[in-house]
């Protein structure tokens, strides 16, 4: 996980903000790709690749966000 860790914080913000909520009209592509899956209408592979590409930032910033808490979490036990 020392690869999250290299990453900048404003580097991953402008990532995911920018490529995670892309297109800003009329709604983002994650939240109508979430929206499909949770309907049981994603099936088509274009829509599986936009939920996978829009996705993904929005995991980096988690796991950042989550390596940041664990780190956190050690040096205070040291």
């Amino acid at each position: 996980m020392n690869w999250i860790n290299s990453l900048s914080w404003p580097m991953v913000i402008i990532i995911t903000l920018t490529l995670g909520l892309a297109p800003f009209n009329p709604e983002p592509h994650v939240v109508e790709k979430i929206t499909m899956l949770f309907n049981g209408e994603l099936a088509r592979p274009v829509d599986i690749f936009d939920l996978f590409l829009h996705g993904t930032p929005w995991i980096l910033f988690s796991l950042k966000v989550f390596t940041l808490f664990i780190n956190k979490q050690e040096d205070e036990q040291q």
